[in-house]
């Protein structure tokens, strides 16, 4: 137990690291698009490497995202059936959902190291710019190793396990003191 406490910060502050990365490629990728464009409206002409530069950013904002997703409990679940179960099915499928999430972290970490390390190609953005494979490859099985560190976080991922009554009752009480001030 003393283990799981800063095993839970560490994937809290990973998902905030995340959230700034993802958020950075978004922003590079609207700056590079936005050049282009402005390029494009002054000179008549277009820059080649733009679309090409931009959506090297879409597989890390794409695998970064789900862990992010994942860590705030966003993820495919069959909530209406877990419901009707009784509460010790409910902890078996829990605890078998997560044991599944860590097989499918682990295959990606697996698969993906292979992937990264044989992404020996250079990508050709234009004639002056040209980035390795590695530089997107990168993404799966970090990704993966991220996913397995928010697997600390156990049933609390999980939609089912979290009291809707009383979500909505604070979300209510909230706004109740905002439109009181």
């Amino acid at each position: 137990m003393r283990l799981l406490t800063p095993a839970r910060r560490l994937s809290d502050v990973v998902n905030q690291v995340a959230i700034v990365f993802c958020v950075a490629c978004i922003l590079g990728m609207l700056a590079i698009s936005f050049t282009g464009f402005l390029y494009t409206l002054f000179t008549g002409d277009a820059l080649s490497w733009t679309y090409s530069l931009a959506r090297l950013f879409l597989p890390w904002i794409g695998l970064l995202s789900s862990t992010i997703a994942l860590h705030s409990g966003e993820h495919v679940a069959m909530t209406l059936l877990v419901r009707l179960l009784p509460e010790s099915l409910v902890k078996l499928c829990a605890g078998l959902t997560l044991v599944v999430m860590a097989g499918f972290a682990l295959l990606i970490i697996w698969y993906g190291w292979d992937f990264f390390q044989n992404a020996t190609q250079v990508y050709m953005v234009s004639d002056n710019i040209q980035i390795s494979r590695k530089w997107t490859a990168a993404a799966v099985p970090l990704s993966g190793v991220i996913f397995l560190l928010h697997l600390v976080h156990g049933f609390s991922l999980l939609e089912h396990f979290t009291d809707e009554s009383a979500l909505i009752e604070e979300v209510l009480g909230s706004h109740e003191e905002e439109s009181r001030s």
